[in-house]
C-alpha cells in the first residue's frame, strides 16, 4: 500500500516558496520548485503527470505577489526567450527593509519576542532540507535574514470548524456580517469548499432552501460555527475550481485607477500585484474583488496612494483617512459622510451571499 501524503498548511507552503526564492540570486526553474519546496515536493512525480501541482504554483505565485513580494521571472542564463526554462526569483534588495529604517532597543526586543512566536527564530527542518536540495542543485544559495519557523496559522477562527463540517457534509450555521449593514444575519449554509483568494479565505457553500451557492469571506463570521444535525449529499464536479473562478469573475469585473508616489512602499508593492496595468498618465489600473478591504489595505499607505476612479472607492479610503486623523487629532474636524462600499452590484452575485 501507498503511504499517504502528508497535507502541508497553505502558510507553510507559501512560506517556504518565498524562503527558497529569497535563497538564490539566479533564481529557481518551476521544475525545480515543484521537486524540492516544501508544499510541492510531497505531490511531486518526477516522471509522472504534475499538471494540478503546477495549476497550484500558478495561483500561489499570484498570492505571494497579492501580498506584495516582488516575485521576478527572469531568462535562464544562455537561454534567452526560452519561457519552458524560466527562472523565479525574490530580489533580495526588493523585499528587505530600505537602509535608512533603524530599530532602537526596546522595537528589536519585541521583534526578538515575536520571532519567539514562530519558534525561535530559526529555519525549520523542512526548510533547512529544502536549502539543502537546492545546494545539491549547484545553485548558489545565501541564508536568508529572517527564517523563522512557519508554526503560527494565521487561518480565521472558522477555518478549522467549517473544514470539519466539510469533510462530514454537515450543514453548518453562523452568524454573517455584510459591509454596510449594521447587524450580522444567521446563515444555514452546506459547505462546498474552502479556497484561498487574493490572500483570503473565502466559503463556498450551497444554501439548502434556495438551492444558490454563495461565496463568503471567513473574516466576516462574527460567531463560531454550529452544526444543524443535517446532512447534504456533496454535488459532482470540481467545487474548488469553481469557487475560484467565480471569485476570479468578480475580481476582473472591478478595477481602479491609482497614482502612486515614485519609488514608495504603495509603488513597490500595488506595482507587482497580477494584472496591474501601467496607465499612459502614469497611473496604476488595480483589480480587486471587495471594495471595503480595498479601500483598508489603500488607506494604509497613507499620502503614498490617491485614488482617481471609481468615485465610491475614493470616498471609502476618503473616509478611513479622516477617521484615522480624527483618532490621533482631537481638535481636527470630521465632516465625511459614512460611505457603505458593497463588493458586488446590489443584484448580489457570488460573493458575500
Amino acid at each position: 500500500m501507498s503511504t499517504p501524503i502528508a497535507k502541508v498548511p497553505v502558510e507553510e507552503r507559501l512560506f517556504s516558496l518565498v524562503l527558497a526564492l529569497l535563497a538564490t540570486e539566479t533564481g529557481l526553474t518551476k521544475n525545480e520548485i515543484l521537486s524540492t519546496v516544501q508544499g510541492y515536493r510531497q505531490r511531486y512525480r518526477a516522471a509522472g503527470d504534475n499538471a494540478n501541482l503546477e495549476r497550484q504554483f500558478e495561483r500561489d505565485k499570484d498570492d505571494i505577489r497579492d501580498l506584495g513580494v516582488p516575485l521576478e521571472t527572469v531568462d535562464s542564463p544562455g537561454q534567452p526567450g526560452n519561457n519552458q526554462n524560466l527562472r523565479y526569483r525574490i530580489p533580495r534588495g526588493a523585499y528587505e527593509l530600505p537602509s535608512d529604517i533603524t530599530f532602537s532597543a526596546e522595537e528589536t526586543t519585541l521583534l526578538n519576542l515575536a520571532a519567539l512566536v514562530w519558534r525561535e527564530g530559526s529555519l525549520s527542518a523542512e526548510s533547512r532540507r529544502a536549502v539543502m536540495k537546492l545546494k545539491g542543485l549547484g545553485l548558489v544559495t545565501d541564508d536568508p535574514v529572517l527564517g523563522y519557523a512557519p508554526r503560527v496559522r494565521v487561518r480565521d477562527a472558522a477555518f478549522e470548524p467549517l473544514r470539519a463540517a466539510l469533510e462530514r457534509n454537515a450543514v453548518v450555521r453562523f452568524a454573517y456580517l455584510k459591509p454596510g449593514e449594521a447587524d450580522s444575519r444567521v446563515r444555514e449554509v452546506a459547505p462546498l469548499a474552502l479556497v484561498q483568494h487574493q490572500g483570503r479565505w473565502h466559503l463556498h457553500a450551497l444554501e439548502p432552501d434556495t438551492g444558490i451557492t454563495k461565496t463568503f469571506l471567513l473574516r466576516r463570521i462574527v460567531s463560531q460555527i454550529t452544526t444543524t444535525g443535517a446532512t447534504f449529499a456533496a454535488p459532482r464536479g470540481d467545487q474548488t475550481a469553481r469557487a475560484l473562478a467565480e471569485l476570479d469573475e468578480v475580481w476582473n469585473s472591478h478595477a481602479a485607477d491609482v497614482e502612486v508616489m515614485p519609488e514608495s512602499d504603495a509603488a513597490a508593492r500595488l506595482g507587482k500585484r497580477r494584472g496591474t496595468r501601467l496607465l499612459p498618465n502614469g497611473a496604476l489600473r488595480l483589480h480587486y474583488s471587495d471594495a471595503n478591504i480595498f479601500a483598508d489595505e489603500l488607506a494604509g499607505y497613507g499620502p503614498e496612494v490617491l485614488v482617481v476612479a471609481p468615485p465610491v472607492l475614493r470616498a471609502a479610503v476618503r473616509t478611513r483617512l479622516l477617521a484615522s486623523a480624527a483618532e490621533h487629532s482631537a481638535e481636527l474636524p470630521v465632516e465625511a459622510p459614512t460611505v457603505s462600499v458593497q463588493p458586488l452590484d446590489p443584484t448580489e452575485g457570488a460573493l458575500d451571499g
